[in-house]
C-alpha cells in the first residue's frame, strides 16, 4: 500500500484524516517516521505554513507528504484570528482563552459570520500542490458541546442548529473545511497514481 506522511503529531487531526482516507493509503505521522523536530510555523498565511511543513519533511526524509494549516476567519474581526488561531490569546493551544478572546472581541457586533479554512500543501514526487477547503457558519454567543478542539464549541456551520462540537465525527468529516480539502487531495492522488489507489 502506498505510504503518505501527514506532517503532524496532532492526534485529533490524525484521527479525523485517517477516518476520511480509510484504506486508500497508509497514513504516517511525524512520530511514525522518527521526526521529533518542532517545525516552526513562521508563515503569515495558511498556505505558507502548510508549505513549510510539507517541504521540511520532504527535504529531510525524501518522503511524499502533506502539511496543513487551518484556522477561523471572522468577518467582523477583519479575518481574525486567522493564521494566529491557535495562539490568538497569546499561549499556543489555550482553547478556552482563545474562545474567550473571540467572544469578547465580538461583543456588541451583530455580524457573526465566520468560516473555518484549511490549506493543504502536498509534496508529491518533488512537486508541490495545494488544496483549499472552507466551511461557512456563524459564531455563537456561548460555547456549546464537549469537543476539546479549537473553536468548535462556538462555531455553528451553515444549515445546522448545533456547533461543530456537537456533531458526530462522521458528519464533521462530511462537511468540514479539512474534509473538503482532503477530498481534493484524495481525488488528486487517485488520478496521479491510479494503479495503486
Amino acid at each position: 500500500m502506498q505510504q503518505l506522511v501527514f506532517a503532524t503529531n496532532n492526534q485529533h487531526k490524525l484521527e479525523e484524516v485517517a477516518a476520511k482516507i480509510k484504506d486508500k493509503f497508509k497514513l504516517l505521522s511525524l512520530e511514525d517516521i522518527g521526526c521529533t523536530d518542532d517545525i516552526e510555523e513562521t508563515g503569515t498565511s495558511f498556505r505558507e505554513n502548510a508549505s513549510i511543513k510539507s517541504h521540511y519533511v520532504y527535504q529531510k526524509y525524501n518522503l511524499n507528504c502533506f502539511g496543513d494549516d487551518s484556522g477561523l476567519e471572522i468577518d467582523a474581526l477583519n479575518g481574525e484570528p486567522g493564521v494566529y488561531s491557535a495562539r490568538y490569546a497569546g499561549e499556543h493551544g489555550n482553547r478556552d482563552a482563545n474562545i474567550e478572546k473571540v467572544l469578547h472581541n465580538l461583543t456588541g457586533k451583530t455580524n457573526r459570520k465566520a468560516r473555518f479554512r484549511t490549506v493543504i500543501s502536498l509534496m508529491w514526487n518533488g512537486q508541490e500542490y495545494f488544496f483549499d477547503g472552507t466551511v461557512e457558519g456563524n459564531i455563537r454567543t456561548n460555547p456549546s458541546g464537549n469537543d476539546p478542539f479549537g473553536y468548535n464549541p462556538i462555531f455553528e456551520p451553515e444549515g445546522y442548529n448545533v456547533t461543530f462540537a456537537e456533531i458526530s465525527l462522521d458528519e464533521k468529516n462530511r462537511i468540514s473545511h479539512r474534509a473538503k480539502a482532503m477530498d481534493q487531495l484524495i481525488s488528486f492522488l487517485s488520478m496521479v497514481d491510479n494503479d495503486k489507489f
